[in-house]
């Protein structure tokens, strides 16, 4: 697309980096004063719905882009962040530090908060730029909205019914002390075992849509819904996860018996209900 401003959008990609890095940052500070850094989790959410809003001002504010797709992606992405950021509030609300972090940061020498600085909050920061710059880009198109935007807004409903229905039917299940020492494994959990996973999948591969206004937008973009993909299925998110639970009673049948990924009706029965 030869009208494609390149150089705005190179500057938006920035300002949008400005903002997700004082989201980390801030967060630092207030992980170091109170002792936790499980609060991190909440800002990755964050920093995407404020990474959608500079890019959406730094876009409109210089005369680029359709306003439709604008704040259609605008508005997508920060619903689906600050859902997230929210749930994984209330979550964590009145627990100490997440295991994760406990290990992470007690291996290695030097100064534990810089490590966490440049190992959790920094690498965290690039990843948001990196994934978002979809979003980013579309907010630049000068095309107006069309079938694959459309396209793009069906499979993030998609992605965000599993996540978010997901969570929901999790929290129940662990509210409950009936079901202490159970592997969850009803509802979406029982058509893929990790619903939420899927869910981020589809969100990001939805708003990857919204930037193929063009084959080179789509070129130059499409590195940040796969990283996600990696991420979710092998980097931080299945894989680790299913390591941490090999050893849970049942966990084997229900991995025997649930797709590890992709929805699929689970073979057999599952052995406690919610």
């Amino acid at each position: 697309m030869s009208d494609y401003p390149w150089g705005a959008f190179g500057a938006g990609v920035g300002f949008s980096a400005v903002g997700v890095f004082a989201v980390m940052l801030v967060t630092f500070a207030i992980a170091v004063a109170r002792g936790r850094h499980r609060y991190v989790d909440v800002a990755w959410g964050t920093a995407f719905a404020v990474s959608a809003v500079v890019s959406l001002g730094s876009a409109a504010g210089g005369g680029h882009g359709d306003g439709g797709r604008q704040w259609l992606v605008t508005a997508l992405t920060v619903v689906w962040g600050l859902r997230l950021a929210a749930h994984i509030a209330r979550r964590g609300r009145g627990k100490g530090e997440d295991p994760r972090y406990e290990k992470m940061l007690a291996r290695g020498s030097g100064n534990p908060r810089l490590r966490a600085l440049r190992k959790v909050y920094l690498l965290q920061a690039l990843l948001v730029v990196l994934v978002s710059l979809p979003v980013q880009a579309a907010q630049y198109l000068p095309v107006a909205l069309g079938p694959l935007a459309y396209a793009g807004c069906a499979v993030w409903l998609v992605g965000l019914f599993f996540e978010a229905v997901g969570d929901h039917q999790l929290a129940s299940f662990t509210a409950d002390p009936a079901n202490r020492g159970h592997i969850m494994d009803r509802g979406l959990w029982s058509w893929t075992r990790h619903p939420n996973y899927f869910g981020d999948f589809c969100v990001w591969w939805g708003l990857f849509l919204f930037a193929c206004g063009s084959w080179q937008t789509a070129a130059a973009t499409v590195v940040s819904p796969v990283v996600m993909s990696l991420l979710l299925t092998m980097g931080s998110g299945k894989r680790l996860l299913e390591r941490h639970m090999a050893d849970r009673p049942g966990f084997a049948d229900y991995t025997a018996r649930t797709s590890g990924f992709f929805p699929r009706p689970p073979k057999g029965q599952p052995s406690q209900g919610v």
